[in-house]
């Protein structure tokens, strides 16, 4: 699998990454093992975790696994801070982040984090404070680098430029029903160096045709607690995406979350890709797409019906 450079930083990650949302809650122990050795096997390295998925479960499960199934310095772990809720956003208190990246490398088993993810942006903390955390965990070692998720570009820029050591990556939703972040987050991250890692690249599971006839039983939109989740991108919109995404398949003679994937993958500034599944068949499924290149043509008709329809 290919290596990237994430942004301008010496940090090099596999173009796809391997995100664990279910691990610990859908995906048990065993078959989070079968997935890392299958990702680690197919060139694999990043792998991305978050306090928040079944708080703090994947990371133990990930934790377990370390040493286990591959030595620590053979995987990049970027985590995502869980941090409480304040008012109306997340506390980037330096106490309450702080305080999450020491659970998180408690839960691991680990004495550092190669990527440390801030979780959205807070209007009642200061920025200057939420960006001395990051500082303190880089400086201290506990983090190699730092990034930021989930924000609008101006939000992105100020936090790249704010302080000399500032976030080196931006974690941002991409996909074919999802090109918002093209407006402003991909030329601000573009122009200021950072690295985007792209999460939800299936449409949150709607770009793989799944739900063309309806929503099948063991699927997120069937889940009580992700259906909410997926039940945006249900609609007419998207409907017409994923019929080209199905007769770009079919042409090509690939799933369709292959052609979705790839189409992400090769966008420009794109670091990595997380793609994340309940078990470790449908995970060798996203990485049957390291072997598609999308034709010119195809290409092109995508993004015409995608911006289009969107």
């Amino acid at each position: 699998m290919e290596q990237r450079y994430v942004g301008r930083t010496g940090l090099r990650v596999s173009r796809l990454g391997l995100g664990t949302m279910t691990w610990g809650r859908d995906t048990d122990e065993h078959e989070a093992a079968e997935q890392l050795r299958d990702f680690l096997d197919a060139g694999g390295s990043l792998v991305d975790v978050g306090t928040a998925y079944g708080e703090g479960a994947c990371e133990e499960v990930l934790g377990k696994l370390l040493g286990a199934v591959a030595p620590r310095d053979e995987i990049v772990i970027c985590a995502k801070a869980a941090v409480p809720m304040y008012r109306t956003g997340p506390d980037l208190s330096r106490r309450s982040l702080l305080a999450a990246l020491d659970a998180s490398l408690t839960r691991l088993g680990v004495d550092h984090l190669d990527l440390w993810t801030l979780p959205g942006w807070s209007s009642w903390v200061p920025l200057e404070e939420t960006l001395s955390a990051l500082a303190t965990a880089v400086d201290s070692g506990r983090a190699r680098y730092a990034g930021v998720a989930n924000l609008t570009g101006w939000q992105a820029a100020l936090a790249a430029t704010t302080r000399p050591s500032g976030p080196v990556a931006v974690q941002a939703e991409y996909s074919l029903v999802q090109r918002e972040v093209e407006r402003e987050l991909l030329p601000a991250a573009a122009h200021l160096g950072l690295g985007v890692i792209a999460w939800s690249p299936l449409g949150r599971g709607v770009l793989t045709g799944k739900y063309r006839n309806g929503t099948p039983a063991d699927s997120r939109a069937a889940s009580p607690h992700l259906a909410s989740f997926v039940e945006p991108y249900l609609d007419r919109i998207s409907r017409r995406i994923v019929d080209a995404v199905l007769t770009a398949a079919e042409g090509l003679g690939c799933a369709p979350l292959e052609v979705a994937l790839a189409w992400v993958r090769d966008r420009p500034g794109v670091s990595s890709v997380l793609v994340g599944a309940r078990t470790a068949a449908q995970l060798r499924g996203s990485l049957a797409s390291e072997e598609i290149q999308l034709p010119g043509e195809i290409l092109h008709a995508l993004d015409e019906i995608s911006l289009a329809a969107t």
